[in-house]
């Protein structure tokens, strides 16, 4: 009996590394990921992408237009504030499956959601996987009509974490958990890019003073639980604080981007930041390194100028611009490149007839040159 167990045992665990091994020897990079019009999905923005071990990719998606028809009714375009999709790469064959929540009643519905019924919504913007978890930055948002063209009609109320659970199961029955993490008052957003390194979770945070300069923060993984509690800034003299305070935090970019992707690349040695320029209505997508994730960085070279964006473009309009530039590195080959970037407009009516924005665009490349500053 004993030894039946034991072979049975040890068939199983033969099967279930088979399957990972299977999972993780399907090569990402096989594929380049696209984004087409899937009803009720018909677009939208942000477009971080989470590898999970299994071989998938979450993708975290921003305001998400959904219907038969893009549908703009005055100013407002009929859309949730965050989807999700899961994407898979087999064989050289690319899908991607767009999650779309739906309340009780079957309507469709943002995927993640403040717990208080206070006006505000959430932007999901980027995450890691750790543990068979997600954890995922949530920037709180409230609109408000008033604000300059610059604000667009919002302003940011802070920022908590999502802890994403059950990720076997169909997205629809996927668990979240909400955690505070960052009050309105400090002014600062640990969401622009987020990556795990050793014992900790790290977080490009903008902080919304000045030249919006990106500083650093991390909360320990075992400290997870509890982010607000456990969350660490990087202080003026390269010392870890708890809590945060943007005023005495190093300046880790002059000029940071609300979203940007930050990674290792260990064949250059170096840390790779890629970003649309921070300069509104900009058409360049900009590379920075550093030898460190705290720096020095580079002030950054442009890589890509965005073809919608030149005037000799057929499909130029003055009214659009583009903006959250970042990399995907599970899908580069040796020596490649590749980023997604969005565009949009400036006037909401023009996406009913404008389909060819308001979609992730890819971008495919030689590594440049500037990567191994």
């Amino acid at each position: 009996m004993r030894s039946s167990l034991q072979l049975l045992g040890a068939l199983l665990f033969i099967f279930f590394a088979t399957v990972l091994v299977s999972a993780e020897m399907q090569p990402r990079f096989d594929c380049t990921p696209s984004f087409p019009a899937q009803k009720p999905w018909l677009g939208a923005d942000a477009a971080y992408s989470i590898p999970l071990p299994d071989g998938r990719d979450v993708w975290i998606f921003g305001d998400t237009l959904y219907g038969d028809q893009r549908q703009v009714t005055g100013n407002d375009p009929r859309m949730v504030h965050n989807t999700i999709g899961i994407s898979t790469c087999k064989n050289g064959e690319w899908k991607i499956d767009y999650a779309i929540q739906r309340d009780a009643k079957g309507d469709i519905d943002s995927f993640f959601k403040p717990q208080q019924n206070n006006g505000t919504y959430y932007w999901a913007l980027d995450g890691v996987e750790h543990n068979h978890e997600l954890w995922i930055t949530l920037v709180c948002v409230r609109n408000v009509p008033n604000s300059n063209a610059f604000a667009l009609g919002f302003e940011i109320c802070g920022t908590d974490m999502a802890r994403v659970t059950g990720l076997n199961e169909d997205p629809q029955y996927w668990k979240v958990s909400y955690f505070q993490l960052v009050p309105e008052s400090v002014h600062a957003n640990p969401s622009a890019s987020t990556l795990i390194e050793g014992d900790y979770l790290y977080i490009y945070t903008l902080f919304e003073k000045g030249s919006r300069p990106q500083i650093l923060t991390r909360i320990p993984l075992k400290g997870l639980d509890d982010p607000k509690k456990n969350l660490q800034y990087l202080d003026s003299d390269n010392r870890w604080k708890d809590g945060i305070e943007p005023a005495k935090a190093k300046v880790i970019m002059s000029k940071g981007a609300s979203e940007m992707s930050v990674r290792y690349h260990p064949e250059l040695k170096r840390w790779v930041a890629v970003m649309v320029d921070p300069q509104i209505f900009s058409d360049k997508v900009i590379l920075r390194t550093s030898p460190s994730m705290t720096g020095p960085w580079t002030d950054g070279d442009v890589i890509y100028r965005i073809p919608i964006l030149q005037k000799s473009d057929p499909n130029y309009d003055a009214d659009t611009f583009c903006y959250a530039g970042k990399e995907h590195p599970e899908f580069e080959k040796p020596g490649e490149l590749l980023f997604t970037y969005v565009c949009n407009t400036m006037k909401p009516k023009k996406l009913e007839a404008e389909t060819n924005i308001y979609f992730p665009q890819v971008v495919r490349m030689p590594m440049p040159d500037a990567a191994k500053k």
